[in-house]
């Protein structure tokens, strides 16, 4: 498959000797005209790939601060064609790296094959399909690999080896690493075996290993940068941009937390 934006950036990475930043925000949130901005201010930090939330009335694997973000962007009005002409405006003026971090109830519900096609002709870069298990995925993965769009898949803490060995394969771009059981949101330090998962996870595949789930401060991105190839981080900026006013100044507040996560990843 032709190479995408996330794979080059990896490889960039990986040739510079660096981390990788990834950074998650709800497409939507506030509304789709200040997703460019942010998505922009994003790439400014100096994050590496955006992860934006497909937003859906009820995303199971997200805790509560990203579901209220969805629910405000689709109180905001956010549609699925709406988010595909977001994507289109950010790519008038960046080629940062994006993927869509989705359920698949919004893809099948208007049609799986033109979705992902909307999506590739939109500029995203690949999907990570939250509640699409394994066993079924081959017909979707098609979809995938026919646009060139990375498949990104999901390794948890209670992912068995032989599991693990079926899902790498399956992958691109990068596997995602999630540190802890349970829901997305900001904990306290990185999960206690979050190290030997990613290592079992590099045992079996040559992929960038991104580490996600609770990061949330500078301290704690550093810490996950000494364990995986790219650090995830998502509750903490959907937080900083949710709670600063929205106006220049409040943006530029909350482009430089992230900013300073993404100094401590890049420190390593």
């Amino acid at each position: 498959m032709k190479k995408t934006r996330v794979d080059r950036r990896f490889a960039e990475l990986k040739k510079q000797g660096k981390k990788g930043f990834v950074a998650y925000l709800s497409a939507g949130d506030p509304n789709l005209d200040d997703t460019v901005d942010i998505v922009l201010r994003l790439e400014d930090a100096g994050v590496d790939v955006v992860e934006l939330g497909l937003p859906f009335s009820d995303p199971l694997a997200d805790g509560r601060v990203n579901q209220e973000a969805a629910t405000r962007a689709l109180e905001a009005g956010s549609t699925f064609d709406g988010v595909m002409h977001c994507i289109a405006k950010i790519r008038e003026r960046s080629e940062i790296p994006m993927i869509f971090y989705a359920y698949m109830n919004p893809l099948l519900s208007r049609g799986f094959d033109a979705s992902i096609e909307a999506a590739a002709g939109a500029g995203i870069d690949g999907f990570l399909l939250l509640d699409l298990p394994l066993e079924e995925a081959k017909p979707y993965r098609k979809a995938l690999t026919d646009n060139t769009l990375n498949a990104i898949q999901l390794v948890t803490p209670t992912t068995p080896d032989e599991r693990i060995d079926k899902i790498v394969k399956r992958a691109n771009g990068f596997i995602y690493c999630v540190s802890r059981e349970g829901v997305t949101g900001v904990q306290d330090s990185i999960a206690e075996g979050a190290g030997s998962l990613v290592q079992r996870i590099k045992s079996r595949s040559d992929l960038p290993v991104a580490l996600g789930f609770g990061i949330g401060t500078a301290d704690q991105a550093r810490d996950a940068a000494q364990l995986a190839d790219a650090v995830v981080v998502g509750s903490a900026i959907v937080n900083a941009f949710h709670n600063n006013p929205h106006t220049a100044e409040g943006r530029a507040d909350a482009a430089a937390f992230v900013k300073n996560m993404v100094d401590a990843v890049k420190s390593i």
